[in-house]
């Protein structure tokens, strides 16, 4: 899939948070808990990065976030540009989930990716701050290799 990052952070419609959870509560295999999802909520905010793509692959995007299984929708999501460019994007909302604390795996991979798209310091501390379940088993090698390329570019 042919994307190309558009080098511009973005506050989605400064009404959204993040949350981690599971559809109707089953454990990811893949991350061992919680995964990301957004959710509205006044006054709260979610940093991320703009990802330009062609809509040719769109229907391969939905097949990774699970939409077909009906595990994330598809949702419409204003954002504005450090410029204050209003711009709408396409996100991805968990549906029927349980709040469930995410792996520390996983919560090493959010904030890493947070401090290598330069996220604001206060954001990756709210990162940093969440509290992870206490998964101490193995995750995938491919997972493994993320951290540990995420830890090098990082230090």
């Amino acid at each position: 899939m042919q994307q190309r990052a558009i080098k511009q952070m973005i506050i989605p419609s400064q009404d959204f948070k993040l949350d981690f959870g599971n559809p109707q509560g089953k454990t990811s295999e893949t991350w061992h808990g919680g995964i990301a999802t957004i959710f509205e909520s006044p006054g709260d905010e979610v940093w991320g990065v703009v990802w330009k793509m062609n809509k040719s692959n769109l229907s391969s995007l939905d097949k990774q976030e699970g939409v077909k299984s009906g595990m994330y929708v598809p949702i419409e999501v204003n954002v504005s540009t450090q410029e204050g460019k209003e711009i709408t994007c396409r996100s991805y909302q968990m549906t029927n989930y349980e709040r469930v604390p995410p792996s520390p795996q996983y919560k090493k991979v959010i904030c890493l990716g947070a401090k290598e798209n330069g996220l604001p310091p206060d954001y990756q501390k709210k990162l940093n701050a969440i509290e992870p379940n206490d998964y101490k088993g193995k995750v995938s090698e491919e997972i493994e290799d993320i951290i540990k390329k995420g830890e090098a570019k990082t230090h």
